[in-house]
C-alpha cells in the first residue's frame, strides 16, 4: 500500500507546473460544485442564475482580497463601498430618469473617487496603527457608509431642488435598456443577464492583465509581500494603496450594479453582512491571497446560495418562497469556512506571521507600583475615586427617569458583553467576532430557565453562564488551529448562524416564541423586579459580579498564563504551559460572562427576539470593546458607555460622537481605547507625585526615559541633519567630497 502511495505522489509531483497551478485554483471550487450537485441539486435555469450571482459576487470578493493584500485587513467595508455609488445610479436611472449607461457611469466615476477619498482621508491616517485597528476602522467606515447610503436620496432631492417623495429607492430591477429575453425554466434571462456574462468576466482578466503587467499592477504585488520593503526599494507603498482602494470600489460597484438588473438591489447592515460573509467564504477557500482561486470559489459559492435557498423551499413553489428561510444559507457558508481553514495548512510565511501578531497587539494596563501607592494622596484620591463612582451608580435610577434607568442598564449589560471580550481578545489574543452568538445562547436558556423550568434568576443566570461556556468551548475548538483573522472570520460566521438559525423558533421548538411574554420572577423568591429601578440594581449587582470575577482571574496563574500565551504562543510553551488547556479556558470564561449578560438582558427586555443579537450587533459589540480599550474592564465600560449610552445620554449636538464618526476620531486620537487614555493619564499624575515625594518607581522612571530618549533621539537626528545640509553648502567640494566635510 505504501508502494502505491508512493507512486501517486511521484506522478502527482511529475506533473506540470501549470497544471498544478489550475488544480490548486479549481480545486476549491470543484468541491464546493459536487456538494451543491449532490447535496442542493438545481434545475438549469436557477443553476445559470447562481452562476450569474456568484461571477458578480467574486467581483466584491476580489476587490477586498486586493484590500486584504495591500493592507493586511479584512475591510468590512468592501460591500459598503460599491452598494453607496450603486443606489446613487439606481437613482439617477428611477427617479431621474437617466439612460441606464449615463447612471452606471457617473456611478462608476463615483465608485472611484469614493475609494480614493476613504484611502486618503481615513485608511492613510492609521497607515502605522496595528491591524486590528486598522480593521475596526473599517468597521466604523462601513457603518458611515449605510449612513451616506441612507440619506443619499433626500441630498440628491435637496441637490436638485425636487420634492424628497419624488426621490425614491425601489428595491425593483433596473433593466439594461435592451429588448432580449429568453427562458430556460424556471427563469426568464433578460439583458441583464447577458451583460453580466460579458463584463463579469472581462472586469476578472482586466484585474489580472493589469496586477501582471503594468506597472502599477507589479508594485502592488509587491508592496502586498512586504510593505516596508517595497518601500526601501523606492515603491511609493502609500500611492498604491490608494489605487488599491480605488480600485477595491470599483470592483464592488460593477458587482452591485450588475446585480441590481438581475435580482435588486436592497441595503442596510443585514445586506452588507449577507455580502461580506460570502466574500469572507470565497477568500477563506482562496487562503486569502490566492486571487484566481478567491474568484473560482466566489463563483462556486454563488451556486451553493442558490442551491441552499432552491431546495429548501422546492415544495412551495419558486414564486411564493417566504424570504426567511434563507436564512439557511448563512449556517452552511459558516460550516463552508470553517471546514476550508481546519483543512487548510497552518500559515508559516512571514506576512502570516506578522498578520496574526498585528492583530493581538493589546496595552496591558499596569497596576499602580507599589513604592507609589502608599503615599497618602495616592490613598484618598483612590478611595474618593471608588465612594464617588460607587455613589454615583447608586443614585442614578433615582435621578433618572423610568425610561433612562431602563436604557442605563443596558448599557451596563453591554459593558459585560465588553467584559467578556477583555478575557478572550484583549488577554488571550483570540479574536472573536461573533460574541453575540454566546449573549443570544444564555438569553434563549435563561428565558426558558425562569418560563418554563420556574427557576430562580440566580440560578437561571447561573446556569445560561453553563450554557454559553460549553457553546464557546465548541467554538474554541478551532482556535487550536487558527489564529488571528482567521478565528474572527469563523466566529463571525458562528454570531451570524446563530442569531439568523440556530436561535430561531422556526427550526428548533426549544427556543422561546417571539410572542412569549418573559416574566420577571422574585430575586429569591423575596424581591420583586417589577420596576426598572430594581432590575438596573440587579445588572449593576451582576456587573460587580462579573468584574469581581475576571479580575480574580486575571490576577491568578490562569491571567498570567492568558497573557504570556497572547505574547509569545511558543515561549509559554516552552515553560510548560498548555496553550490548548489556556485557550479553551479563555473560550469558556468568555462565553459565560458573555451568556450571563444575555440571561440579564432577555429578562430586562422581557421578550426573545432576534433582534435582541441582531447580526450586526456582532461587529458593534466588538467595536466598543476597542474604543475602549481591550486590555482592562474599565476600558469595556467606557466602551460601552460611549457607544450605547452615547446615542441616548449625550446631547443632541455631540450624539454624533457615538457614531461611526466617534469611532474613527477616538481610533485616530487614542489608539489605545479611552480606557487606555485613563491609564495613561493615571501614570501621568503618579509620576508628578512620585517626583514631588522623590520616590524612585522604576516603571514610572522607564516611561519617562523612554520617552526622553525618544525626544533627544530625534533632537540629534534634526540637528544632524542641519549640521549635513550647512557643511555640504559651506564646503567648496559641497556633497561629492565627504572628506572634507567629516574634517571640519
Amino acid at each position: 500500500m505504501s508502494t502505491t502511495d508512493g507512486g501517486l505522489a511521484g506522478r502527482a509531483s511529475t506533473l506540470p507546473p501549470r497544471v498544478q497551478r489550475l488544480g490548486t485554483i479549481c480545486a476549491p471550487a470543484a468541491v464546493v460544485v459536487v456538494v451543491q450537485l449532490l447535496l442542493f441539486p438545481l434545475p438549469l435555469g436557477m443553476w445559470i442564475q447562481g452562476l450569474t450571482v456568484g461571477l458578480l459576487g467574486a467581483l466584491v470578493a476580489l476587490g477586498m482580497a486586493l484590500v486584504y493584500r495591500a493592507n493586511r485587513i479584512l475591510n468590512f467595508a468592501q460591500g459598503d463601498l460599491g452598494v453607496a455609488p450603486a443606489m446613487l445610479s439606481v437613482i439617477l436611472i428611477q427617479s431621474f430618469a437617466w439612460h441606464y449607461v449615463a447612471g452606471l457611469v457617473l456611478g462608476l466615476a463615483a465608485a472611484l473617487v469614493l475609494g480614493a477619498l476613504v484611502e486618503l482621508a481615513i485608511i492613510r491616517r492609521f497607515f502605522a496603527a496595528p491591524r486590528l485597528i486598522l480593521t475596526v476602522a473599517t468597521i466604523g467606515l462601513a457603518q458611515l457608509l449605510v449612513v451616506i447610503t441612507l440619506y443619499l436620496p433626500d441630498w440628491l432631492a435637496w441637490l436638485t431642488g425636487r420634492d424628497v417623495r419624488s426621490v425614491e429607492v425601489r428595491g425593483d430591477r433596473i433593466s439594461f435598456p435592451w429588448d432580449l429575453s429568453f427562458t430556460i425554466d424556471p427563469l426568464i434571462f433578460r439583458a441583464d443577464h447577458v451583460v453580466a456574462w460579458i463584463v463579469s468576466p472581462a472586469v476578472l482578466v482586466g484585474v489580472a492583465v493589469f496586477l501582471r503587467v503594468t506597472t502599477v499592477g507589479i508594485a502592488i504585488r509587491a508592496s502586498a509581500e512586504r510593505a516596508q520593503r517595497a518601500s526601501l526599494l523606492g515603491i511609493p507603498v502609500k500611492r498604491i494603496n490608494t489605487y488599491v482602494w480605488a480600485l477595491a470600489a470599483v470592483l464592488s460597484f460593477v458587482g452591485l450594479a450588475l446585480r441590481a438588473g438581475i435580482v435588486g438591489l436592497p441595503f442596510g447592515p443585514v445586506f452588507s453582512l449577507n455580502v461580506l460573509l460570502l466574500a469572507l467564504a470565497a477568500l477563506t477557500l482562496g487562503k486569502l491571497t490566492d486571487l484566481p482561486a478567491i474568484a473560482t470559489s466566489a463563483v462556486a459559492l454563488g451556486l451553493l446560495e442558490q442551491g441552499v435557498i432552491w431546495n429548501d423551499q422546492i415544495n412551495l413553489g419558486f414564486a411564493t418562497i417566504p424570504s426567511e428561510r434563507a436564512v439557511l444559507v448563512t449556517p452552511i457558508i459558516g460550516l463552508v469556512i470553517l471546514v476550508a481553514l481546519l483543512v487548510q495548512r497552518s500559515g508559516t510565511t512571514r506576512a502570516e506571521t506578522d498578520a496574526s501578531s498585528s492583530w493581538q497587539t493589546t496595552d496591558d494596563v499596569r497596576p499602580v507600583p507599589p513604592e507609589v501607592r502608599s503615599v497618602p494622596e495616592v490613598q484618598i484620591v483612590r478611595v474618593a475615586l471608588v465612594g464617588l463612582v460607587t455613589v454615583g451608580l447608586l443614585v442614578l435610577p433615582h435621578v433618572l427617569g423610568a425610561a433612562d434607568s431602563l436604557k442605563a442598564s443596558a448599557v451596563i449589560i453591554y459593558a459585560i458583553i465588553a467584559m467578556s471580550l477583555v478575557v478572550l481578545t484583549g488577554w488571550a489574543g483570540q479574536v472573536s467576532l461573533g460574541q453575540m452568538g454566546f449573549v443570544g445562547i444564555g438569553a434563549a436558556v435563561a428565558a426558558v430557565a425562569t418560563s418554563q423550568w420556574g427557576l430562580d434568576l440566580t440560578l437561571a443566570l447561573l446556569v445560561a453562564g453553563v450554557a454559553g461556556a460549553l457553546v464557546a468551548l465548541l467554538v474554541g475548538l478551532p482556535a487550536l488551529r487558527l489564529r488571528g483573522l482567521y478565528l474572527g472570520v469563523v466566529t463571525l460566521a458562528f454570531g451570524l448562524a446563530t442569531s439568523s438559525y440556530f436561535l430561531n423558533a422556526q427550526f428548533f421548538g426549544w427556543v422561546p416564541r417571539v410572542n412569549e411574554r418573559i416574566a420577571r420572577p422574585p430575586l429569591l423568591g423575596q424581591w420583586s423586579l417589577d420596576s426598572p429601578t430594581r432590575i438596573y440594581y440587579v445588572c449593576l449587582g451582576g456587573f460587580a459580579l462579573m468584574a469581581f470575577v475576571v479580575q480574580g482571574i486575571r490576577r491568578s496563574r490562569t491571567g498570567r498564563v492568558l497573557i504570556a500565551m497572547r505574547e509569545n504562543e511558543r515561549g509559554a510553551q516552552s515553560y510548560g504551559v498548555s496553550v490548548v488547556r489556556a485557550k479553551l479556558t479563555a473560550f469558556a470564561v468568555s462565553g459565560f460572562v458573555a451568556a450571563f449578560a444575555g440571561g440579564l438582558l432577555v429578562h430586562h427586555q422581557q421578550f426573545f427576539t432576534l433582534n435582541l443579537v441582531a447580526a450586526e450587533q456582532n461587529l458593534l459589540v466588538f467595536t466598543a470593546a476597542v474604543v475602549g480599550g481591550l486590555g482592562s474592564i474599565l476600558g469595556a465600560t467606557l466602551g460601552a458607555l460611549y457607544l450605547q449610552g452615547g446615542g441616548w445620554f449625550f446631547p443632541t449636538e455631540f450624539q454624533l460622537l457615538a457614531t461611526s464618526v466617534g469611532v474613527l476620531i477616538v481610533l485616530l486620537l487614542v489608539p489605545g481605547g479611552l480606557g487606555g487614555a485613563v491609564y495613561r493619564g493615571r501614570d501621568l499624575w503618579l509620576r508628578s507625585v512620585a517626583r514631588r515625594h522623590r520616590i524612585v518607581s522604576p516603571s514610572l522612571l522607564a516611561d519617562q526615559r523612554e520617552l526622553e530618549a525618544m525626544v533627544e533621539g530625534e533632537f540629534e537626528a534634526a540637528a544632524a541633519a542641519l549640521d549635513e545640509g550647512t557643511a555640504s553648502i559651506d564646503s567648496p567640494g559641497g556633497p561629492e567630497e565627504p572628506a572634507e566635510v567629516g574634517g571640519s
